[in-house]
């Protein structure tokens, strides 16, 4: 399917800018310009309104910002962990996610403001993550209140993130009800079809990935005798996990997404080993559609679907 119309004026407008390659800049500089696409652009009119929002820590001190919905029931709880390839993105930049998960699963979002490299590498976001996750679990009834509707989630890193939380909360015998994993980097070293079709020109380029992964993995490049030693590793790259037995999963795709075709082998890859998976890839959008709704109505009905689909996993 050709790409969407308003999705690609948004990819000629941040061509225009001409603005130089995350890869040829710095975490800072990579930092701001995410912050200036999804929060300075922001029309504060489209702020999905909601309960009450808090910014407070986990796990001792972990920053984390608590959406709850109008509803003083019990009601599912969802941690969400951002992306931005382990390097970018913060609660600010996913605030419009949050908000919208919060309206249309009626759940508490927790948003976990995990370290990002270059200062903190691998493991750091990993450690942070299930940090986060258990002490909510923990401590259930501070957020949602319903320990059998505990959910964990995220977008590209965040999805990585939320893969491998919900291996670890496999092995320690946490329960949860679902995952939910938006385009998910879960083959870091990989090598895909989709990277090189969709390396340049979508958003996210091949260069990009690279560049975070070095940040992250502390590697030189993927030749580099750390980046073959984790290669594998199930903490970076959780498609080499066992996946029996985990929770539900809600996986999401793109078709000009140089990360789809490991998302997909992934979703195929839960399926076959016995786990409920809802996976769609959707046609003529990008990497990072998940909270760009104002750009087009094709993102609205694919968000929509995303959020439906984790609130039906929920019951």
């Amino acid at each position: 399917m050709p790409l969407d119309a308003n999705v690609a004026g948004l990819l000629q407008m941040m061509a225009a800018a001409n603005l130089p390659p995350m890869s040829q800049g710095t975490a800072a500089d990579a930092r701001a310009g995410l912050r200036t696409l999804m929060v300075d652009m922001r029309d504060p009119a489209t702020v999905v309104p909601v309960g009450s929002v808090e910014d407070t820590t986990v796990a001792g001190d972990i920053p984390v910002r608590v959406y709850r919905p109008e509803s003083d029931g019990r009601v599912p709880t969802v941690v969400y962990l951002h992306g931005g390839g382990f390097v970018i993105g913060d609660l600010d930049t996913h605030d419009g996610v949050c908000r919208n998960l919060v309206r249309d699963v009626g759940a508490v979002v927790v948003s976990v403001d995990y370290r990002l490299a270059p200062e903190h590498r691998f493991p750091a976001a990993v450690d942070d993550s299930y940090a986060a996750l258990r002490d909510v679990a923990e401590h259930i009834d501070a957020y949602g209140g319903d320990a059998d509707r505990l959910v964990v989630g995220g977008d590209s890193a965040g999805g990585n993130l939320a893969a491998v939380c919900a291996q670890h909360a496999r092995r320690d015998g946490l329960a949860l009800a679902a995952q939910l994993l938006v385009y998910p980097a879960v083959d870091l070293l990989g090598d895909y079809a989709s990277r090189e079709e969709n390396a340049e020109g979508y958003f996210l380029t091949l260069d990009d990935m690279h560049w975070f992964a070095q940040q992250y993995l502390d590697i030189a490049d993927e030749h580099d005798p750390r980046a073959q030693e984790l290669a594998t590793d199930p903490q970076v790259s959780p498609l080499y996990g066992q996946l029996e037995g985990l929770a539900p999963a809600v996986v999401v795709t793109a078709e000009y997404d140089p990360l789809r075709d490991e998302g997909n082998r992934y979703a195929e890859a839960l399926a076959a080993a016995g786990v409920k998976v809802e996976h769609q890839q959707f046609a003529g959008l990008i990497h990072g559609f998940y909270g760009l709704e104002a750009i087009s109505p094709a993102i609205v009905d694919a968000s929509g679907w995303v959020n439906a689909r984790l609130r039906d996993l929920l019951g």
